[in-house]
């Protein structure tokens, strides 16, 4: 339970506030649309016209948030700012994504709950046109307004009319159509098939929420959906009115004709909970009747604040872009892996961050996210970039890795560099035991963290908090390891002259070799020093056992929090996380963390 809390508390905590949220729109607009007000209007559509509100409400406040988890800039200032006040807090920022999907999800449940109800309406409006009855009180309520059009109820004028052509000829028929299109596009191109084997279809398509907040800003102007006018309501009260329909308006009749008016795009009467009372009139009303005002709150005032900081964000992004990046070396490593080293002024960075790159001579438009290979300590940095698409591949050729010869300077491509952004690594000295887990190219946030702790070394920094790091790499097969030798041979030859054997512990797994296969592998190559990686530490074959990776570490070090770090697929994230909360050996608290960009 202690591990849970540590992990999945504040998350938990937060998705509740979230989805209470929704609820509380949900039930309190529903039950806005049940007043007398709307008692006309729900003679025409009965409960559809609720359902078709409600949650228009919850769309509202979902897409004000679904921006908000992509402002990388504004999460690393708050990562940054909090950072040093709440390590846990800080570590929800992380799931940025995860929440931004979850957002999503929602606004796609709440649209489909809002356009079933409206076609509902749409067939009511039109069944009372058809239905020609004087003595019918929704027939009666279609006909208010024929004369001048001002004062109408029902949006369909004629029992000539079609519904499907009101659709395409109205704002909120046109715009609906033009933000449930977008809608359904931005959300199957981000199915993650899509999204690994078609990036740029996913990157392309999510741009269309450009046209959906446009859309969803102009839907309601049409004012489709009317009530009855306040004056309308002294007058002609439905409670006392609604059974002499067929004497409305005539002499020696207390009832006048009721009178109707759309509201301004998603009226609110009880959420402007969320903006900032305008005066101190307001204030004092707030608090002397109800526990929220009664204002009209528009959809552009729910989604004004986001779009702005989005703008903003942008912004930074292009002021970044415009910077000069120059790229310094470019190593060819096996397994068609391209390392890039490069140079920008003013440029600083912390361990496992990650910029997002793009080379106009490949694209114009397109960024791609890579997480930092170097440590602060040095005076570049640098990415390795595994060529698996066709934005890699052309960064691959234009860097001359489809040549011979060697690329002179000048003839390398222009880059343009957004970033550093923070991610989970940030957080991995602020642990004195941590467990990193990478697999496959996913080790590049760990290349940047052990280089640090390289450098940290050499230099004799006592500031140290981390006294123990476990190091796993899993990879498929022997070229991976390649480009990574290196630095561990280096780490283990200074830690052995530091007498720091026991800081770092790592395991190399090649999850596609087995025990049997490797064997005849290790008879011929019988060394002090492994024959795969060069190391004192022997390849291990297949897969770990995680169950005794824990239970072992929770053993060593008891009473401690554990950072367990990993970057790899989500097959093994929701392994390490069962794990790390259902291991608590000797009062040990397993802490999970995963790069999530």
């Amino acid at each position: 339970m202690g591990n849970f809390a540590a992990n999945e508390g504040l998350s938990v905590f937060v998705i509740l506030v979230w989805l209470g949220i929704n609820a509380y729109l949900f039930v309190q607009f529903y039950m806005n649309f049940l007043t007398e007000r709307w008692f006309y209007t729900r003679v025409l559509l009965g409960d559809a016209l609720s359902w078709a509100r409600a949650p228009a409400a919850c769309l509202n406040l979902n897409c004000m948030l679904i921006l908000l988890p992509v402002c990388r800039n504004l999460l690393s200032f708050l990562r940054g700012s909090i950072q040093c006040c709440s390590r846990t807090a800080a570590r929800q920022l992380d799931r940025n994504i995860t929440f931004h999907k979850l957002v999503a999800y929602m606004i796609a449940f709440h649209t489909a709950v809002h356009i079933i109800a409206h076609l509902f309406n749409f067939e009511w409006f039109m069944g009372a046109q058809l239905y020609r009855n004087s003595s019918s009180l929704p027939f009666v309520l279609s006909q208010i307004g024929t004369g001048d059009n001002a004062s109408y109820l029902n949006p369909i004028r004629t029992d000539q009319t079609n519904p499907t052509i009101v659709m395409f000829t109205t704002i909120a028929g046109l715009t609906g159509v033009v933000i449930t299109l977008a809608l359904i596009l931005i959300i199957t191109s981000s199915m993650e098939v899509i999204r690994r084997s078609y990036f740029e279809v996913f990157w392309y398509t999510h741009h269309l929420f450009i046209i959906f907040f446009i859309g969803l800003v102009f839907h309601g102007f049409g004012r489709i959906v009317r009530g009855q006018t306040a004056t309308s309501l002294l007058e002609n009260k439905p409670s006392q009115c609604k059974d002499q329909f067929e004497s409305w308006g005539m002499n020696g009749t207390f009832c006048p004709k009721p009178e109707f008016a759309g509201n301004p795009p998603m009226v609110s009467y009880d959420s402007s909970f969320f903006f900032f009372l305008h005066d101190l009139s307001v204030l004092l009303l707030f608090c002397k009747e109800h526990f929220l005002c009664r204002f009209p709150l528009q959809t552009w005032k729910w989604v004004v604040g986001p779009m702005i900081l989005y703008v903003c964000e942008r912004l930074v992004r292009f002021y970044r872009s415009q910077q000069k990046v120059v790229i310094t070396k470019v190593v060819m490593h096996p397994s068609k892996t391209l390392e890039l080293q490069m140079k920008r002024k003013g440029f600083s960075m912390e361990v496992g961050q990650y910029v997002f790159m793009q080379c106009p001579c490949v694209s114009q438009l397109e960024w791609h996210p890579f997480t930092l290979t170097s440590a602060p300590e040095e005076d570049h940095f640098s990415v390795h970039i595994r060529i698996v698409g066709d934005w890699t591949q052309g960064l691959y050729e234009a860097c001359g890795g489809d040549k011979n010869e060697t690329q002179e300077a000048w003839k390398l491509p222009k880059m343009a560099i957004d970033g550093p952004f923070g991610t989970a690594s940030e957080d991995v000295f602020g642990y004195e035991v941590v467990m990193l887990v990478g697999a496959g190219i996913g080790v590049t946030p760990f290349a940047s963290v052990l280089k640090s702790v390289w450098y940290k070394h050499i230099q004799e920094n006592q500031n140290v908090f981390t006294k123990k790091i476990y190091f796993y790499w899993l990879c498929p097969e022997t070229q991976a390891f390649e480009w990574f030798a290196d630095l561990l041979q280096s780490l283990e030859g200074q830690m052995t002259e530091k007498g720091m054997v026991d800081f770092l512990s790592y395991n190399i797994y090649l999850t596609r070799w087995k025990e049997t296969e490797a064997a005849h592998f290790r008879v011929h190559h019988e060394a002090e020093n492994d024959p795969i990686t060069g190391l004192k530490q022997k390849t291990l074959y297949g897969k770990p056992n995680w169950d005794n990776e824990f239970t072992t570490i929770g053993t060593k070090h008891p009473e401690k929090k554990v950072g367990v770090f990993l970057c790899g697929p989500t097959q093994l994230a929701d392994v390490l996380e069962k794990q790390c909360l259902s291991h608590s050996e000797a009062g040990v608290k397993f802490i999970f963390n995963k790069e999530n960009f």
